[in-house]
């Protein structure tokens, strides 16, 4: 689907195929969405699972597919992956079914208390199985390391030395050697959300417009000076890294892992930079979950429990890397690329400064225009070099306005609300 439809048409489309029995689990993601990792997830993470009608979806027609088939009354969907904040405003409209069985038996099998607890999403039951979790960070091919300011620690790296890192790749190649996934399907509103505003603000909508932020986008501006001007085509970092176009790359873990695993002695891989509030990171947790009246109940609890065996679990990560939900140990023989990632990973979560900001929670149907006010602040202030109060202004309304429709409360890092999150 290319289009959002509109309920009206889905609802009827939704009525038309639907069919007293189904012969195939309908399992609909918006996960794991890439043509590629699509295959791995048919051809390897479902197999000999019986027949299972993976079907990818793009967040926002993910969120009216589901509320054509709550308000027709008649379901396709047996199973649902998805993140957190996109399973929650289907948790509160209440059309999701209990897990506490399954939860009960996954936490004897080593799957976090902490984990499971966030996919009650804030109600007394089960909603979601968390399934697998990712976070971004920062990869560099190893001849970059040279070119490191003098004092400077790859993994506990701050703005101004990243700008410096970049100004002295720039000045031995002739060419910006730092790159970003700005392009149209890149994931770059996240760097924003994750890393940007909690690092230069210790928040996302409180402190949108504040002069924290206005400083942190003056220091992108000198940043984006060694950025390679195709990053605003870039959606997936590992293309440019593995043809030599960059150097330097911020990405999804699952964005970088072809490149890293292809030629692991090559590159080192590390935490984001750190601004005056910290070192933001995002921790991206996807859940399972089965939606009230599945019309295969039964299947979708099966494919939940393959899902998360230790084996699925780890197949998953060397795959696609994505990384277990369950306390599983990595093997010794895991793909080098993956363990690479997931000691940036490690050193990630356990920095000092480190500042987690969750996914956006409570904007339904709308976490796409939230995505846009950060892209269409960054247009205006670092491609085309508006006034930062302006820009700010402008869009911080925007954003105030946007809180207010969808009533979303305030997340981590932010303080909490009562009532919509407040753009201070």
């Amino acid at each position: 689907m290319k289009h959002i439809m509109s309920f009206g048409i889905l609802a009827s489309t939704v009525l038309a195929f639907a069919s007293p029995v189904l012969a195939q689990t309908v399992f609909v993601s918006t996960q794991l969405r890439p043509i590629e990792e699509a295959t791995v997830v048919r051809e390897e993470l479902l197999k000999d699972i019986g027949p299972v009608d993976y079907v990818v979806e793009e967040p926002p027609q993910f969120a009216v597919r589901m509320e054509a088939e709550r308000q027709a009354g008649k379901h396709t969907v047996s199973l649902l992956g998805a993140l957190h904040g996109e399973l929650s405003p289907l948790a509160d409209k209440d059309t999701l079914e209990p897990l506490d069985d399954l939860a009960k038996k996954l936490a004897t099998s080593g799957m976090p208390q902490s984990l499971l607890d966030l996919g009650k999403l804030g109600k007394s039951t089960q909603q979601y199985i968390p399934w697998m979790q990712a976070t971004y960070v920062m990869a560099a091919k190893k001849e970059a390391l040279q070119y490191l300011p003098d004092g400077a620690d790859v993994n506990a790296l701050n703005y101004d030395q990243l700008i410096e890192w970049g100004k002295n790749m720039q000045e031995a190649t002739g060419q910006p050697q730092i790159g970003f996934p700005a392009g149209p399907k890149g994931l770059m509103a996240r760097y924003f959300q994750g890393y940007f505003y909690p690092s230069f603000t210790g928040g996302v909508v409180r402190t949108f417009q504040s002069a924290d932020a206005a400083a942190g986008w003056e220091k992108l501006k000198a940043l984006w000076a060694y950025v390679t001007p195709n990053s605003t085509s870039y959606d997936f970092m590992q293309e440019p890294l593995a043809a030599g176009e960059v150097m330097v790359a911020w990405d999804h873990i699952a964005r970088l892992k072809n490149a890293i695993s292809a030629a692991p002695d090559d590159y080192v891989v590390f935490p984001a930079p750190a601004g005056p509030k910290g070192r933001g990171y995002m921790p991206v947790v996807a859940g399972l979950a089965i939606p009230k009246g599945a019309p295969d109940k039964a299947g979708a609890e099966k494919i939940i429990e393959h899902l998360s065996m230790p084996e699925t679990q780890l197949l998953t990560a060397s795959k696609v890397g994505f990384f277990p939900t369950l306390n599983v140990k990595l093997p010794p023989d895991l793909d080098a690329g993956v363990a690479l990632l997931a000691g940036a990973v490690t050193a990630t979560q356990a920095s000092k400064d480190a500042v987690i900001s969750l996914l956006p929670v409570g904007l339904g149907d709308k976490g796409g225009e939230f995505n846009k006010v950060y892209m269409d602040s960054f247009q205006r202030i670092v491609l085309q070099n508006e006034p930062v109060a302006d820009v700010l202004k402008i869009q911080g309304a925007t954003m105030a306005k946007l809180m207010t429709d969808t009533k979303a409360a305030c997340w981590a890092p932010d303080a909490k609300s009562d009532g919509p999150c407040p753009v201070e």
